[in-house]
């Protein structure tokens, strides 16, 4: 079998909606075996996520993390996903890892606002004015087309480029005051301290926070997950890994058992809003299962488009 080639011109052919049904469909299958190794040198991560689910096929994504390549004219993140036919174990597409890991990335948590935020959502605001934030954009104006953004940047420069990039995202410069009035948050930095307060947060709002990824990275506080109905999209991927929940169950503000549900609770019914009232907040850890139903679904949209 000759691998196919699905290059990052395949999202033209996807769609955010579309993505987050098939996030469904593939956590309805049986439960993905995954396995992640992590290699880190001072800020540099090399990772390396592989994931199998029965009926789907198996992907293992490689990439690199290196903070310090902004700087140099390079991208932060790369690597290539290799996806693997389900019965006979070949080699069956490279896919574009910028690609998926934009459409991983927002669709996962495009997934949560759908199950989680209040439908009259209509104020979002984007901590954060990299490339995560943009991609978050696109996701959320797909589910909620009365969206209207707002983005705040720690650099005021980086939040007006991304305001001259995109029509219509106002910019906050005073970060409490923003969290505030928003009815949505997703969080996309690359912070080590908590940025937002749980005492900043009011009734009603949801928060998706994406940016840590690794033991020493949070972006809210003790006190925002103790407010909060907590959800993570894979407790084998967030749980003991990462900082956002490793700390807050160190501390006893949050315990294993208060977390709601992962993704694979969906169809069990543990993923609805109970009441306007309350603050929501999901962990957005990834994962390789999510690498895979994501490079399936461009996949098989690519195929499609080439007739």
């Amino acid at each position: 079998m000759t691998p196919t080639i699905v290059p990052r011109e395949a999202e033209a052919h996807m769609d955010w909606i579309g993505l987050t049904e098939a996030f469904k469909a593939g956590h309805r299958l049986a439960r993905a075996e995954i396995a992640d190794l992590f290699l880190y040198r001072a800020k540099d991560t090399l990772l390396d996520r592989a994931a199998w689910i029965d009926g789907l096929g198996s992907a293992v994504k490689v990439a690199t993390v290196t903070p310090g390549n902004p700087a140099r004219g390079l991208p932060m993140v790369n690597g290539v996903v290799n996806l693997f036919d389900d019965v006979t174990g070949l080699l069956e597409a490279l896919v574009d890892f910028h690609l998926v890991t934009k459409w991983k990335t927002a669709g996962d948590s495009l997934l949560a606002a759908r199950l989680l935020a209040r439908p009259d959502a209509r104020n979002f605001l984007i901590v954060g004015a990299g490339t995560v934030g943009r991609s978050m954009i696109e996701a959320y104006s797909a589910a909620f087309p009365d969206a209207r953004f707002t983005v705040w940047n720690r650099s005021a420069e980086g939040a007006g480029r991304m305001a001259a990039e995109v029509a219509g995202l106002a910019v906050a410069h005073d970060l409490e005051a923003a969290v505030g009035a928003a009815d949505v948050i997703v969080t996309c930095t690359m912070s080590s301290q908590p940025l937002i307060k749980g005492d900043w947060l009011r009734p009603g709002q949801h928060l998706d926070l994406i940016g840590a990824y690794r033991p020493d990275m949070r972006e809210v506080d003790d006190a925002a997950m103790a407010r909060a109905r907590v959800y993570v999209d894979s407790r084998a991927t967030t749980v003991h890994h990462i900082g956002e929940i490793m700390a807050p169950l160190a501390s006893g503000a949050l315990t294993e058992d208060a977390i709601q549900g992962d993704y694979y609770d969906i169809a069990a019914g543990a993923w609805e809003r109970r009441s306007e009232g309350d603050i929501t907040i999901c962990k957005n850890g990834g994962g390789a299962h999510l690498d895979l139903m994501t490079s399936r679904f461009a996949l098989d949209r690519w195929r499609a488009a080439q007739g």
